[in-house]
């Protein structure tokens, strides 16, 4: 089907579907509008896949959480807009699950997390620098050069081997490693996918400090930007992946698919909403959430339809509840001779707990 034929079709603007299954092709992105086009270069290898993640995230391929067709239009305009996706919605519910099924889906590789908590700064999502780290590897290398010279009074020729294995000093871009934000910013031909988790609960100034990060798509990495080498090999927060810098810049090529997740704690200021599109997530149906048992457990367990119900009677009572809580439960059932009733009802009112009673 040639792309004027799929605008013909009801929905055919749609990249993501939410179908669960990973695509037997990468699946390309339309051009971005030109206010969102970035020039980051040269471009970086693709990033590793993470299967064994999604998996934990998200069960077997082919299971998706049930969203509904406006969901769905919200996080392709998202994708085709460049923009973040600010979702909002109670604990538990999936909202951080949805970068991946995105990743999934899309086939755009390992998901990076950033976990926001109250002390978090910008900083800590584009780069750490170990400076205490390379003091000390400093002051290691100069007293082995020391050590070196002091030899030669022995033996010029011992002195000479053991300089020139000590004369490396400590390059700064060992000691610098980019975080989550900083990772996804890269030059990758594909965009990355960033989670950033829970940002409500970070400090109030840190949404107006995203501002410029996600609306540039670059950032600046002092310590390198001040050495006098031109480049500089840093890490990256893919395990055992190492990038290389020209004078500490960093500007994306393709903008990262951003998904901001909030449970709701505070309003964020109106600057920052205005660069996001917004996505509220509700607890699903009865019907729902047992097709997300039965796909989950590759079948419809016996007391499954017991416990959604007794689930749902709970979240309608106004507690704090989570998807997880209801697989566990249900899965537990599924074990050879536990019995739900007697003492296998306390454990199963255990598992179904309050999660905003602390207990």
């Amino acid at each position: 089907m040639t792309a004027q034929e799929e605008q013909t079709v009801p929905d055919g603007w749609r990249i993501f579907h939410a179908t669960g299954r990973s695509p037997a092709a990468a699946v390309e992105l339309p051009e971005p509008p030109p206010w969102r086009r970035f020039g980051g270069g040269p471009p970086q290898s693709a990033p590793p896949d993470d299967p064994d993640g999604a998996l934990r995230r998200l069960g077997p391929d082919g299971i998706a959480p049930q969203l509904g067709s406006e969901e769905i239009n919200t996080v392709n305009a998202a994708l085709l807009l460049r923009r973040p996706l600010l979702i909002t919605g109670p604990p538990g519910i999936g909202k951080s699950t949805l970068a991946y099924l995105i990743a999934r889906e899309l086939g755009l590789g390992r998901v990076l997390e950033w976990n926001i908590v109250s002390r978090t700064t910008l900083r800590d999502g584009l780069y750490v620098y170990d400076a205490m780290g390379r003091a000390q590897a400093i002051a290691a290398w100069q007293a082995g050069l020391r050590d070196a010279v002091a030899s030669g009074a022995d033996g010029a020729e011992d002195a000479e081997s053991s300089l020139t294995e000590r004369q490396n000093r400590p390059l700064i871009g060992d000691f610098i490693t980019l975080g989550p934000l900083g990772t996804a910013l890269l030059p990758y031909h594909r965009p990355r996918v960033l989670l950033v988790d829970e940002l409500d609960k970070s400090d109030i100034d840190l949404p107006n400090d995203l501002l410029h990060v996600l609306e540039n798509g670059s950032y600046d990495v002092p310590e390198l930007v001040r050495d006098a080498a031109d480049t500089a090999s840093v890490h990256t927060s893919d395990p055992g992946i190492r990038v290389v810098l020209r004078q500490g810049r960093v500007e994306c090529r393709e903008f990262p698919v951003v998904v901001i997740t909030s449970n709701g704690e505070r309003e964020f200021p109106a600057a920052f909403r205005r660069r996001c599109l917004p996505l509220e997530l509700r607890m699903p149906t009865r019907e729902q959430l047992l097709a997300m048992v039965s796909r989950h457990l590759g079948e419809r367990p016996r007391h499954s339809e017991d416990l959604v119900d007794l689930f749902l009677q709970r979240v309608r009572a106004g507690g704090t509840h989570s998807l997880d809580q209801l697989l566990n439960a249900v899965q537990i059932t599924t074990m050879g001779g536990f019995q739900v009733d007697g003492n296998g009802r306390k454990l199963v009112e255990m598992l179904l707990r309050d999660l905003a009673k602390g207990r």
